[in-house]
């Protein structure tokens, strides 16, 4: 099987799987960069999640067979990928008007400090 964790870098291997799922898994990667996903799990483990990600988003029927060949479990990488996906729930919901106002509104510290109209 594939070690991934050891030896060439993990883009020359998943280049059988095509390059629009290698783009995606890069777009995937970059988003994972903004939450603590990157700083929880390895940086091979968050990249096999985004990779398997995008395989699922474009139907990749050769990413089976390509995963099974992997000496991680893919467990492991749908854990990872489960939270990845919770980001982007998080920002689906987020509503940054709703949000703000909050923070503004929870009472601003010092003298002189100005409340906006909308609280």
């Amino acid at each position: 099987g594939i070690n991934a964790e050891y030896g060439r870098p993990l883009t020359t291997y998943a280049e059988s799987l095509g390059p629009e799922v290698l783009n995606t898994a890069w777009h995937i990667v970059n988003d994972a960069l903004r939450s603590d996903v990157v700083l929880i799990h390895p940086p091979y483990l968050v990249a096999l999640s985004a990779l398997h990600m995008s395989a699922v988003i474009h139907n990749n029927e050769h990413a089976v067979e390509w995963f099974s060949d992997l000496s991680i479990s893919i467990e492991k990488i749908t854990h990872v990928s489960q939270q990845i996906i919770q980001l982007y729930e998080l920002w689906r919901s987020f509503d940054e008007k709703k949000e703000i106002t909050k923070v503004f509104c929870s009472g601003c510290p010092g003298p002189g400090s100005h409340i906006p109209a909308a609280c």
